[in-house]
């Protein structure tokens, strides 16, 4: 089976690289062929990047408090060229970010299937990706109904 492909990057101005850099080794030790698009990068790239690789998910990482308008029409651009990762966000989405249910709403409103807090753990977004991307993890592969 080949490696299940994933985007990631800090979008728009953000230059936070550290929970991205982070993340990348995490997804690939996992078993991830990862693509890091870095820090400061356009949404329009990360809509490139996906659709070139026919990416099977993109993780947005955003520390600074605008991931909101930098990721608007995100989720459409991606449908124009028929892209459709799974898509999940995470860091300090907003600024002031004080009621995190409101945040992660409106990021799924946004189009995102997951939306992570700064407390997440990287283990728990390898994991929310495999389930999303049907990996059973002690196989590591595709999961299969056992008979």
């Amino acid at each position: 089976m080949s490696q299940q492909s994933v985007v990631v990057g800090t979008i728009g101005s953000d230059a936070h690289v550290v929970g991205v850099t982070l993340l990348e080794h995490a997804l690939e030790e996992a078993g991830f062929d990862v693509r890091n698009l870095g820090a400061q990068t356009p949404k329009e790239t990360f809509v490139d990047v996906a659709a070139e690789t026919d990416a099977d998910a993109l993780l947005v990482s955003s520390l600074y408090g605008h991931a909101e308008q930098d990721c608007e029409g995100l989720h459409e651009a991606l449908a124009a060229r028929d892209a459709d990762p799974v898509t999940l966000i995470g860091g300090n989405l907003s600024v002031g970010q004080s009621d995190t249910a409101a945040v992660e709403r409106r990021f799924e409103q946004l189009g995102f299937d997951h939306v992570f807090d700064t407390e997440t753990e990287l283990e728990t977004v390898v994991d929310t990706l495999r389930a999303d991307l049907g990996i059973d993890e002690a196989a590591k592969e595709p999961a299969r109904i056992r008979s």
